[in-house]
């Protein structure tokens, strides 16, 4: 872990800290692509620890790991210079990976992909490695490229996230921890600079074109169902709730996952022609996640003709325990929990009463059914207003999702804890 910072020596807050990569005088994007390529390489080879994370799912090996940018690569009339190329040596046997980047909102180019796979496969290397802001969804390849079946050496095309690059760096740093203590400070430099708003690496952060038009046409109520852009503002949702489970795994150090309610096996494109269906009807995006070592799965709704967000999530009553116990236990761990947060109680085959923990506090008895008829449950909401920029600037929509996910953790579930395990006798 990283040495804890001591009193600041400077003089005022005008006074900027050093830092190893620094950034503000990034103005191009190539000056970027460049830039972040080498900082994330470099640092690869040099915490063995993350260069393991962020390969050993495209196949490479545990092994010395080297890494080289702006390689010289002959291919037909012109050599071709790919970003970056990573190499891994284990057993004699040397894995080589080349990698093509994109900062900001640049897509990839499926032309320039292809002769890094051409040229893979004609070398005999492993792999081809895409990474930019863009999340990867199942069924969707970021870029399209042809695979020459008869060719005997097979190239994997993989794709990496910069929001991935900073989640795995996150988790090392603050949860798993490194050896070294240099290490440590260098992935401490490396999520600096990603984070840094002249860096380009901030992941996900624009809904694309149709996002606009698809929320203009759910508020004025004029888009009809199997309208093709609601299937790319879904594609997005997908990519956006992704991108908030890495944030907020890489923040707890546990894993969060997208929760998928079909069937496994089910066509992806499938769903997601249903969900733009629903969108067109009913105006709302839908998603659930789930972290690592809680009982509960977050939903989270975004209303596209209210333009608000609701977060909630249902925890279980312990068995066994007095009602108004239970109840008055609940109100007393979100003592701390935002006064707005809606709380439902939960019977079998029925909802109970509800208020907002603003009234509940000085009458937690609000919640019992009048019918005397068992809690199962509680269902507890958050609704903050949304933003509609297709970007992430403050006031757009990635970040008021992003914002509304957090606040619902730290504020909310972070305080229950034991609830459901635990069963209360006094009343």
């Amino acid at each position: 872990m990283p040495r804890a910072a001591g009193k600041s020596l400077a003089e005022n807050d005008t006074w900027r800290q050093a830092c190893l990569f620094p950034a503000p005088t990034l103005k191009s994007d190539r000056e970027r692509e460049v830039r972040a390529t080498s900082i994330l390489l470099s640092v690869m080879a040099q915490v063995p620890e993350l260069g393991r994370r962020l390969t050993a799912g495209f196949g490479a090996p545990a092994g010395r790991m080297q890494t080289f940018t702006e390689v010289s690569l002959p291919h037909g009339d012109a050599p071709r210079r790919p970003d970056g190329v990573i190499r891994v040596e284990r057993a004699g046997r040397i894995w080589t990976a080349l990698l093509e980047t994109k900062t900001n909102g640049n897509p990839l180019k499926p032309e320039q992909v292809q002769e890094y796979m051409d040229i893979a496969a004609r070398r005999g290397y492993e792999a081809v490695i895409t990474l930019s802001n863009d999340v990867a969804l199942d069924g969707v390849p970021i870029v399209d490229v042809r695979i020459d079946g008869r060719r005997k050496h097979k190239v994997g095309l993989w794709h990496l996230s910069w929001a991935e690059v900073a989640h795995q760096a996150q988790m090392l740093l603050l949860h798993e921890g490194v050896g070294n203590p240099a290490h440590a400070w260098l992935l401490q430099e490396l999520l600096a600079y990603l984070r840094h708003e002249q860096s380009g690496c901030h992941g996900f952060h624009n809904m694309g074109p149709a996002w606009v038009p698809v929320r203009k046409g759910v508020e004025d109520e004029t888009i009809s169902a199997g309208d093709e852009r609601a299937v790319g503002v879904v594609e997005s949702w997908e990519r956006l709730i992704r991108q908030v489970c890495l944030r907020l795994g890489g923040e707890l150090g546990q894993k969060a996952l997208p929760v998928q309610r079909a069937r496994r096996g089910s066509d992806p494109h499938a769903r997601r022609v249903a969900a733009a269906e629903r969108l067109c009807r009913e105006g709302r995006l839908f998603a659930e996640l789930r972290i690592d070592g809680t009982n509960s799965v977050v939903a989270v709704t975004a209303d596209l003709r209210t333009g608000r967000i609701r977060t909630s999530a249902e925890v279980a009553a312990p068995e066994g325990a007095y009602p108004l116990a239970t109840v008055k236990r609940l109100v007393r761990m979100l003592a701390d929990a935002p006064a707005d947060l809606h709380v439902e109680s939960i019977v079998e085959g029925d909802n109970g009463p509800r208020g907002t923990l603003e009234r509940l506090r000085p009458e937690p008895g609000g919640l019992l059914p009048a019918n005397g008829a068992p809690i199962t449950g509680f269902r507890l909401s958050l609704i903050k207003g949304m933003g509609s920029g297709r970007g992430s600037a403050e006031t757009g929509f990635i970040r008021s999702v992003d914002a509304a996910v957090g606040r619902f953790h730290s504020g909310v579930l972070a305080h229950l804890a034991g609830f459901e395990g635990r069963s209360g006798r006094r009343g």
